[in-house]
C-alpha cells in the first residue's frame, strides 16, 4: 500500500533504513517450556499444586486413615461412639495442632495442610474428619488468633497434645440466627457466672476445653456477646447426646451451664475483648466452612472410589457393569463435579492463606461441596446395587454422613444468601 513500508514477517526496520531479521523466540516445543517457566516464576500454578510438605502429609494421613481408622469405622458407626484409641492416635500423629506453632507443640503447617488432612480422613470416615476439623479450624484457630499470650501458652500445648476442644455457639433459639443466643454471663467479683444451654455441639462428649459464647449485657444486643474459655471440670454438664442419621461416631450434645464459675482471666482475649465475641464467631465460621467443604469433597471421593471399584469387578451380561456406556457417563459426570468442588475448596483455602478476602469463596465451596457429596454418595449406592444398600458395604454410610453438609456451620440457604449479597454488591 502507498505510504506504508511493507516488510516481510519476522523483519523490522531500523533508523538507518536497513532491515534486519527479528530473533525468533523459539520453536513450538520450547515456547511451551518458556511459558511454563515464566508462569512458575510468577507464582502462577494450578490449584492442584501443593508443597512437598503438603504432599507428604496427604500420603501420611491417607495411610493412617486406611490402617488405623478404617478397621474401626463400622463399629464406631453402629455404636455411635468415637473410639478413644482413634482420638489418641490423632494426637500422636500430630493432626490436632496442624497450624499451631512448634513452640506450642504443634506441627506449624499451612492452613491448606489442615484442609488436606480433613479431606483424607473423610475419605475413610467423615465422623473422624469433623472431629479433627472442628478442633483445628475452629478451636485452635480461635486461640491462635484471639487469645492473650498467656492463654495461648496455657491452652495451645494442651490442645496439641491430648485435650480435645469444642466450639459452643448454637442454642435452641439461635441456629442460623447465631446472635439470638440466650446464655448469660454475669460478673461477680473475680469471675463470671454462666447460665444457659447449648445445642448441636460437636466434640462435646469427649472434649475437656470449651469455647462458650454468652451475653454479658443483653441491652447491647450482639455487641454484648463474649467468648469464654471453659474447662469441663468447672461444671459443664452433658444433658443429652443426640442420636443422628449420619456422622454417628461424632458426638453432638446439648450442654447445660448452671451457675458455672469462670475466672475473669478466662475471657478469651482478656478484658478488652468483652463484647467482641460476635466478631470471633463471624470470622472463624468463614474459615470453618472451608473445613466442612474439605470434609464433603473427601466424603464424595471416598464414596466414588469404593463404588466405582466395585462396578468394575461386578459382572453382568458378560462384562463389568462399569464398562457399560450408561454407567461410564454417570461416573464421568460425578467425577467432574467432585473435581470442581475440590478446586473451589482449594481456592478458598489458598485465598485465606494469602490474606485475601475469602468469605464468598468459602460459602461457594461449602455449598457446592455439600451438594456434590450428596449426589456422589447417593449415586454410589445405586452403582453398587443391592450391595450398596447394605450397611456391610460401608457405601450407604457416606450418604447418611453427607446430609449434614447442607446443615452445619451455615445451612445451604445461608451460603446462597451470602453469595447473593456479594453478587448484589458487585452489580447494583
Amino acid at each position: 500500500m502507498p505510504g506504508r513500508n511493507m516488510q516481510e514477517p519476522g523483519k523490522r526496520s531500523h533508523n538507518d533504513g536497513s532491515v534486519k531479521t527479528a530473533p525468533q523466540l523459539c520453536s513450538t516445543t520450547s515456547k511451551a517450556t518458556v511459558l511454563s517457566v515464566l508462569r512458575a516464576s510468577a507464582g502462577v500454578n494450578s490449584l492442584h499444586t501443593f508443597t512437598d510438605e503438603e504432599e507428604l502429609l496427604r500420603d501420611s494421613v491417607r495411610r493412617f486413615a486406611n490402617d488405623v481408622i478404617g478397621p474401626r469405622v463400622r463399629d464406631m458407626d453402629e455404636n455411635e461412639n468415637m473410639d478413644p484409641a482413634v482420638i489418641k492416635a490423632l494426637f500422636e500423629q500430630g493432626l490436632m495442632g496442624i497450624e499451631t506453632s512448634a513452640d506450642h507443640g504443634g506441627s506449624e503447617s499451612s492452613f491448606t495442610s489442615a484442609i488436606i488432612a480433613i479431606e483424607e480422613l473423610a475419605k475413610v470416615d467423615p465422623s473422624v474428619s469433623v472431629l479433627c476439623d472442628v478442633h483445628n479450624t475452629l478451636v485452635n484457630t480461635v486461640f491462635r488468633t484471639y487469645a492473650t499470650e498467656a492463654q495461648k501458652d496455657q491452652y495451645l500445648p494442651q490442645l496439641s497434645d491430648s485435650r480435645l476442644g469444642s466450639f459452643c455457639l448454637s442454642e435452641a433459639a439461635s441456629g442460623s440466627d447465631a446472635f439470638a443466643l440466650q446464655t448469660r454471663a454475669e460478673l461477680k467479683g473475680d469471675h463470671y457466672v454462666l447460665n444457659g444451654s447449648k445445642m448441636w455441639i460437636t466434640n462435646s462428649y469427649e472434649a475437656s476445653i470449651f469455647l462458650v459464647f454468652a451475653t454479658v449485657d443483653a441491652s447491647k444486643g450482639y455487641k454484648g456477646i463474649t467468648c469464654f474459655i471453659v474447662e469441663k471440670d468447672m461444671g459443664v454438664q452433658i444433658a443429652k447426646k443426640e442420636q443422628k442419621l449420619g456422622i454417628r461416631a461424632s458426638s453432638t450434645c446439648t450442654l447445660n451451664f448452671d451457675d458455672v464459675k469462670v475466672p475473669i482471666e478466662n475471657v478469651l482475649g482478656g478484658p478488652e475483648a468483652i463484647g467482641k465475641g460476635y466478631k470471633v464467631a463471624i470470622e472463624i465460621l468463614n474459615e470453618g466452612r472451608i473445613g466442612i467443604a474439605a470434609q464433603m469433597i473427601g466424603l464424595a471421593q471416598g464414596a466414588f472410589d469404593k463404588s466405582v471399584a466395585y462396578a468394575f469387578q461386578r459382572k453382568q451380561f458378560g462384562k463389568a457393569i462399569g464398562e457399560f456406556q450408561g454407567m461410564g457417563f454417570q461416573f464421568a459426570e460425578v467425577a467432574t463435579e467432585i473435581e470442581a468442588a475440590k478446586l473451589l475448596t482449594y481456592n478458598a483455602a489458598r485465598r485465606k492463606e494469602e490474606g485475601r478476602s475469602f468469605t464468598k469463596e468459602a460459602a461457594m465451596a461449602k455449598y457446592y461441596s455439600s451438594v456434590v457429596a450428596q449426589k456422589a454418595a447417593g449415586s454410589a449406592i445405586e452403582w453398587a446395587g443391592g450391595v450398596g444398600f447394605t450397611r456391610e458395604s460401608g457405601i450407604e454410610k457416606y450418604w447418611r454422613d453427607s446430609k449434614i453438609g447442607a446443615i452445619y456451620e451455615g445451612t445451604s440457604n445461608i451460603q446462597l444468601n451470602t453469595i447473593a449479597k456479594f453478587i448484589q454488591k458487585e452489580y447494583s
